[in-house]
């Protein structure tokens, strides 16, 4: 009898995005707030490899990851631009995604059910960067609909992380500005936009 061939798909092109999309999104999780190094996917294989150690001690205050089947392109830097008034690009990486939840996950390299609340809208060295800030779906205490729901001092938290997570004392400041916090109405407009820069890059 033949063997069957059993391959794992790979993170970003062959996991659904979700079937609740805008409001609910499948969530590819590639961080959690222990881990003492950066892990990001490999496009090619879509295996988690290391970034860069985490040099200092400021942690992530969520689980970090991305959308499925999402790209940040020419709509969602167009559609940046128009927010900040000047010229961007996307950064060509799926769209980034923070997901809030009271439960302690040991490590990343998951999927999970997320419910967007919101964005922040991150330029990273001259290219739109933004983030999607969610709570994981049915969470009994980061239960909000919208972020203005949620405590400042969160937000404040995941504003520091990003500020500073590439900053070397003694080197130049990285080039990294937030420019805007958005409510999920305007990020649910971003992950579209994200979705249409994927297909029209890969789904041609």
């Amino acid at each position: 009898m033949a063997k069957k061939l059993i391959s794992k798909p790979h993170p970003w092109h062959g996991i659904p995005i979700g079937k609740n999309v805008p409001d609910r999104v499948t969530a590819f999780i590639e961080m959690v707030p222990s881990d003492t190094c950066k892990y990001e996917i490999d496009k090619e294989t879509g295996y988690l490899m290391i970034d860069r150690p985490q040099k200092f001690s400021n942690i992530i205050p969520s689980l970090y990851g991305f959308v499925p089947q999402t790209y940040c392109g020419k709509k969602v830097a167009k559609f940046c631009e128009e927010k900040i008034g000047r010229p961007l690009e996307g950064d060509g990486d799926p769209l980034d995604i923070c997901v809030f939840t009271e439960r302690e996950i040991p490590h990343g390299d998951i999927l999970v059910d997320a419910r967007i609340i919101g964005g922040m809208r991150m330029i990273d060295g001259g290219e739109a960067d933004d983030k999607i800030i969610a709570v994981l779906a049915q969470d009994e205490i980061y239960d909000f609909d919208d972020i203005k729901d949620a405590p400042k001092r969160l937000i404040n938290r995941l504003k520091h992380y990003f500020l500073t997570y590439k900053q070397i004392p003694g080197e130049e400041d990285a080039q990294c500005e937030i420019t805007h916090i958005y409510g999920a109405e305007e990020a649910k407009q971003v992950l579209k936009l994200s979705m249409e820069d994927y297909d029209d890059l890969f789904n041609e």
